[in-house]
């Protein structure tokens, strides 16, 4: 019977295969790319009405009106279309998640409760059937991120690894990547959670918060160890006389260089990381998921904790919470002054193929009290700043890398097409496996 399974297994792979898009990794240009006479919304200042926008060596050279075409440069007329800067999702396991059917085809998260030397760089899959699909949607940068295993052990994943910032281009997923490591993904365990049905028998409330304290006593004693391995590091030089991997993943959070990003949803969670933030005051922490962060609106803001919303669709958790809790999260955000962007569903039924609908993650804030430019850099902007590469990410402005897209309308609308699609200047083959479909029975 294993053998029978192994079989279809490999056998359903070798047929996703088969099937894949016929879409090729962009080739650099041979020189400058002009697109000529397009909208441009740079995101973060005015819309430029009819503008040049000047492509040479992967970055945005020159951005304005009548533009001169330089010598051998290949001149694209965008007349009546607009440019915006390509998407960027700041949570996602797109490229690690292909069928959740299949196990083979998952690689997102690791047996085990404490697991911060995993690097998501390492298991992204630049042969995704997700990818091709997403891009078509605007969405050409993705913060790929380890997830928490929690079936079949006995304690639930706490220290899920490293994020890695990839462009949804290239062959492999060393091409892919911008930023090896992103940030420490820590998931929060759950005091009680919130429930949308009957409340649970006493005892096993008992159970749940005993559980909880034991998980939170794995986080603090994990941070203890890797300070004290920091502490005989330093000691020793520079130079310890054992390496551990799970404790070297963990210092460039622990020395402020990159954030921890602590995924918890419901406002008991969130209260507790806001009390554990008090007790590491070194940490730059990032809360991710954040359902419930409209509640602790202003002890956010007073710790200056920025939030990645993950997504703006999900279904309320309680049963008294009101039908547009989660639509209007953003925006009562936004109001109160702290810092977020928005990310795709995780939460919900569809995983990573929830990608393709980050912008319309973001039509939905807009629709329930988010200014719709305020929806736009949720998007662009907003994930490059919390993701600590807004200088070269996240608007159109001269010197960032030419990651941009061309539509024929508000991306944030879903009738708008993206018409092309450049990364680091390269334009990108917008077929994908969908597409391929509609072209062959076209002809049946």
């Amino acid at each position: 019977m294993n053998i029978r399974i192994a079989l279809s297994l490999t056998g359903l792979l070798a047929a996703l295969a088969l099937h894949a898009s016929t879409a090729l990794p962009a080739k650099r240009p041979a020189g400058p790319v002009l697109l000529r006479g397009g909208e441009v919304h740079p995101v973060i200042g005015a819309v430029l009405p009819k503008a040049d926008v000047l492509l040479m060596d992967g970055k945005i050279a020159r951005i304005g009106p009548k533009l001169s075409a330089p010598a051998g440069a290949e001149v694209v007329d965008v007349t009546g279309q607009r440019i915006y800067p390509g998407f960027i999702i700041a949570n996602t396991t797109l490229g690690l998640e292909e069928i959740g059917a299949v196990r083979a085809s998952v690689d997102s998260s690791e047996y085990g409760p404490i697991n911060p030397n995993v690097r998501a760089q390492a298991a992204f899959n630049p042969d995704s059937e997700m990818i091709p699909v997403a891009r078509v949607n605007g969405v050409l940068t993705a913060c790929a991120t380890p997830v928490a295993a929690n079936e079949g052990q006995p304690v639930p994943g706490l220290l899920a690894g490293t994020s890695s910032l990839m462009r949804l281009d290239g062959w492999t997923w060393e091409e892919m990547t911008l930023r090896p490591t992103v940030g420490l993904q820590l998931f929060w365990p759950a005091p009680v959670p919130a429930q949308r049905g009957p409340a649970p028998a006493p005892g096993a409330l008992e159970e749940t918060r005993k559980r909880y304290a034991d998980q939170v006593k794995l986080i603090r004693q994990a941070f203890a160890n890797a300070r004290a391995y920091l502490r005989a590091k330093d000691a020793a030089g520079g130079h310890p006389a054992e390496t551990d991997l799970r404790w070297e993943a963990m210092l460039p959070a622990l020395r402020g260089e990159q954030p921890v990003f602590i995924h918890a949803d419901d406002i008991k969670q969130i209260a507790a990381v806001l009390d554990w933030a008090r007790e590491e005051p070194g940490l730059k922490l990032v809360l991710v998921g954040g359902r419930d962060a409209w509640r602790a609106a202003d002890r956010l803001k007073a710790a200056n904790i920025p939030v990645i919303i993950d997504g703006t669709t999900p279904l309320p958790a309680r049963r008294d919470d009101g039908y547009d809790a989660v639509y209007a999260n953003a925006g009562k955000l936004h109001a109160a002054g702290v810092k977020f962007c928005i990310s795709e569903s995780t939460n919900e039924s569809g995983g990573p193929t929830n990608a393709r609908n980050l912008p319309y993650e973001a039509a939905m804030a807009a629709s329930y009290g988010l200014p719709a430019d305020e929806a736009l850099k949720a998007i662009t902007i907003y994930p490059a700043e919390i993701l600590g590469v807004a200088a070269e990410l996240g608007s159109i402005e001269v010197g960032k890398r030419a990651t941009l897209i061309v539509t024929d309308g508000d991306p944030l609308e879903i009738p708008t097409q993206v018409k092309q699609a450049y990364i680091d200047g390269a334009r990108i083959d917008l077929r994908t496996r969908q597409t391929d479909l509609y072209d062959k029975y076209r002809q049946r």
